[in-house]
């Protein structure tokens, strides 16, 4: 099979839901994620934060820095640098598996960028609590 660039909502969507399913049986991330009630939902969500910072023509609306520095707090402060890492190799793994093209790689710039600065908040949020 041919890999093609991100193009569409639907691409996404087979980005965002083919990570998320390797996220929830990966021992290190796992148990951060396994407070989520509603995948369809959050799915569905992180469907369009992406599409949102990808193609810039949707909008999102939710606060990513304060659900992570939540679950971050519920786990005793101890979301580290490490589990940024795991979250970013699972992450490119999984765009390099599906796609191949600019957009991808933009993915890929703009997962490393948000792993920096949610960790960052994270530490801070710590400080300030």
């Amino acid at each position: 099979m041919e890999k093609k660039d991100i193009k569409t909502r639907e691409d996404i969507f087979k980005l965002v839901s083919t990570f998320y399913a390797k996220v929830r049986v990966n021992e290190t991330l796992a148990p951060f994620f396994d407070r989520i009630d509603d995948w369809d939902e959050h799915l569905e969500r992180l469907t369009t934060f992406w599409e949102s910072s990808l193609f810039l023509k949707t909008k999102y609306f939710g606060d990513p820095l304060k659900a992570h520095a939540k679950a971050d707090k519920e786990h005793g402060n101890k979301i580290s640098e490490y589990h940024f890492g795991v979250w970013l190799n699972l992450w490119f793994e999984t765009i390099e598996e599906l796609f191949k093209g600019e957009t991808a790689e933009n993915a890929k710039r703009r997962a490393r960028k948000m792993g920096t600065f949610l960790y960052m908040q994270i530490f801070q949020a710590r400080q300030n609590s």
